[in-house]
């Protein structure tokens, strides 16, 4: 079955994206800023190490977020997909100025610590959430890891991103000479993690898409492009109509239902969409069998 409909990445969208973007990056740097830098919270990542840099030199976090995810977008160019790329340099550029404005205002909060490392991650999951929602990133430590594993497929994305979190608050630790500083990160993380969980993506290993759409083609090819996922078409009759028509399975991780959902909406507003739960999901792309 052809289909005539086609995407286009209008002006409408490229709004949304971008107040997503504003708001999202604002709660980032709110829990950054407010949060996390004056309690001496590295919470990993590209602004884990920020925030350390600025405690020896007292240089910007924004300045420095800037500057050390500049070559990571510049790899991230040739090896990662321009598409990906332009969305996560319009999102850092975003979160460079948000950090700055933040810093400005002057906002911090210096009190009970384990309070501030809880806010500090509810605050970034909120944020977070809301510019994946859009097929976005904040750079750093997301990009670092999908670089490595270029080289290293055989290790997940979330384990080497655990991995340079993990030397983040090492450093921290060092740095701070206080082992209570990446306890109090690692609380960060884990309260950051579990937001992210519960709004966006649930607690389930990953879903089953089934999708019915008078576009199968279009869809399945911005779910590979965009996702990168495979999508299997299989042949379908409905039984009201008896008309023969294309039925799309496709499995995705957790991260990418909202994602997945946007895309195909995106092609054909009309799409009929089953979002199944799955346990386990074993092959490429996901665990692989013991």
């Amino acid at each position: 079955m052809k289909s005539n409909l086609t995407y286009k990445y209008t002006a409408k969208t490229f709004a949304a994206d971008l107040v997503f973007d504003l708001a999202g990056c604002f709660l980032i740097a709110l829990g950054t800023q407010m949060f996390n830098a004056p309690n001496q919270i590295a919470p990993g990542g590209v602004t884990g190490i920020a925030i350390i840099i600025n405690y020896l030199t007292d240089l910007p976090i924004s300045l420095l977020v800037l500057s050390m995810n500049v070559p990571l977008l510049i790899l991230a160019w040739f090896f990662l997909g321009k598409q990906y790329s332009l969305k996560t340099v319009k999102t850092v550029l975003i979160l460079t100025a948000m950090l700055e404005v933040v810093e400005i205002w002057g906002l911090t909060y210096q009190g009970d610590t384990i309070l501030a490392a809880l806010y500090g991650g509810v605050l970034g999951g909120i944020g977070v959430t809301l510019v994946l929602m859009r097929g976005s990133t904040t750079g750093g430590s997301n990009v670092m890891a999908y670089l490595i594993q270029r080289k290293v497929r055989s290790v997940p994305v979330g384990r080497l991103m655990f991995a340079v979190d993990g030397i983040v608050l090492l450093s921290a630790a060092a740095v701070y000479q206080n082992i209570e500083t990446a306890l109090f990160a690692m609380i960060t993380i884990f309260t950051q993690a579990r937001v992210i969980d519960s709004i966006l993506y649930g607690l389930d290993m990953g879903k089953v898409l089934m999708i019915v759409t008078d576009a199968p083609d279009v869809v399945a090819a911005r779910i590979v492009e965009e996702i990168n996922r495979g999508c299997t078409l299989i042949e379908g009759t409905g039984a009201y109509t008896k008309q023969e028509r294309m039925v799309l399975l496709c499995a995705v991780r957790k991260n990418q239902v909202y994602q997945a959902k946007q895309v195909v909406l995106g092609v054909d507003p009309s799409a009929f969409i089953m979002a199944m739960e799955a346990n386990q999901i074993i092959g490429k792309g996901f665990k692989d069998a013991i």
